[in-house]
């Protein structure tokens, strides 16, 4: 059980890739602190946060559901503290709530922008933040953020700027705070898919029931960063890694259980 009495703090960990990372490390032996806005069944999103931590407990670990909206300062503070009273600490972060609209410039309403950058940027930045005078009390600390690797081409800004920016920002913290904090032993890296991963989001928002057909389940995201978590010493840190190639690296060499319907082509993900 190597994550047995470690604590695991995650962001939007109701369903999908927070979930599956939640779940997998569960399994491990691991207290999930599970944060979302979900209190309450959603007609179109499958989970809550006390759902999710029953699916943590079932799975083998302890759970604390907290019901956290990480664009507010107090809710933040709050959830990190009670985290900290409930299970003595915080041994890893992973900061994998976002918001999604690919849409141009003149399309992308102000509105849309600020939720964006107050989830994706300010959310990931105030989150690390708050959790980093405990983090770098604890044994093996890490920080997981859920984005791409930073790659100035054109192509991958100028159909959705925004959002691009947004996503950007995360993984900015992800190479300011690796050398920020490599010297109080904290590891800081980013984790992206390969392919499309069916979730609420590539249903609801993307492309539907083809586009889902066409992704990988979530649990691949799961199994690597149950790897890169147990990476020790801070002897990987300030990367952007991709799931597929976490996994080859760990040994995996058949995908295929990954895969929503095994007949279909899988779609690439955005930014690689």
């Amino acid at each position: 059980m190597e994550f047995r009495d470690k604590t695991v703090f995650i962001s939007g960990a109701s369903r999908g890739i927070g979930h599956a990372i939640g779940l997998r490390l569960a399994k491990a032996g691991a207290n999930i602190v599970v944060t979302g806005k979900t209190k309450e069944p959603h007609p179109k999103l499958p989970g809550t946060i006390f759902t999710a931590a029953k699916d943590m407990e079932d799975a083998g670990g302890k759970a604390l559901a907290l019901e956290m909206d990480v664009r507010h300062e107090e809710q933040v503070e709050s959830a990190v503290a009670e985290a900290v009273r409930h299970f003595g600490g915080i041994d890893i972060l992973v900061n994998n709530a976002s918001a999604i609209q690919l849409t141009g410039t003149v399309e992308t309403k102000m509105k849309r922008f600020d939720l964006m950058h107050q989830v994706n940027v300010r959310g990931t930045y105030m989150l690390s933040q708050k959790c980093l005078p405990h983090l770098t009390k604890a044994s093996n600390p890490h920080i997981l953020n859920l984005s791409p690797p930073l790659n100035m081409d054109e192509k991958w800004f100028a159909p959705h700027v925004a959002y691009t920016m947004s996503k950007y920002g995360m993984s900015m913290c992800v190479l300011g705070m690796a050398g920020e904090f490599r010297s109080k032993g904290v590891s800081v890296n980013a984790l992206w898919p390969k392919t499309t991963i069916a979730t609420a989001a590539i249903k609801n928002l993307l492309g539907g029931d083809e586009l889902m057909r066409r992704s990988r389940k979530p649990e691949i995201m799961g199994d690597a960063a149950f790897e890169i978590l147990c990476t020790l010493d801070n002897s990987l840190t300030g990367q952007f890694l991709i799931d597929e190639d976490v996994l080859i690296g760990a040994g995996v060499s058949d995908f295929s259980k990954y895969k929503v319907d095994p007949d279909m082509d899988l779609m690439p993900d955005y930014f690689l």
